[in-house]
């Protein structure tokens, strides 16, 4: 009985777990530059913003799937290297989009992550400003910690 206390007593917010560091587009950018982040920043999402506001998400797969898979070889022609033109709106995840608040609990999101198939969920601020992302990985990893905390009682 007194393990189910001290098990209670660890649930894990996502504002503990989550990844503060994000990075951020907006509608108009080009896929060029959507691209260029993830050619060069260890990031798998991007979230699209307007005046600070969240209104989207592109992955890196969005991004697989929109670009002609010649890009950057010798068969790209120029039609190729325009898919690099188009706009994040045109291959953007919309509202309503699957977000927590940093108040909300792992349990929460093993909940929407269950029940949806993405692989992040944004962080958002009251006024729906992202403040963060967590992803299956940042579930995992707080939950190994806490069972390696939990084998030291």
């Amino acid at each position: 009985m007194e393990r189910n206390v001290s098990l209670k007593k660890k649930i894990i917010t996502i504002q503990q777990i989550m990844t503060k560091k994000i990075v951020t587009v907006g509608f108009d950018d080009n896929l060029s530059t959507v691209k260029e982040i993830f050619d060069h920043l260890k990031f798998h999402h991007l979230l699209v913003v307007d005046s600070d506001e969240l209104f989207g998400i592109v992955s890196d797969r969005d991004l697989l799937k929109a670009l002609s898979p010649r890009i950057g070889t010798v068969l790209e022609t120029p039609d190729d290297e325009a898919t690099l033109n188009k706009k994040v709106h045109h291959i953007m995840s919309r509202k309503p989009l699957i977000t927590l608040l940093p108040d909300a609990t792992i349990i929460d999101a093993v909940d929407l992550f269950s029940k949806h198939n993405i692989s992040c969920i944004p962080v958002v601020d009251n006024d729906y400003k992202p403040i963060g992302l967590v992803s299956w990985r940042d579930i995992l990893r707080a939950l190994v910690n806490q069972l390696e905390e939990l084998e030291g009682i």
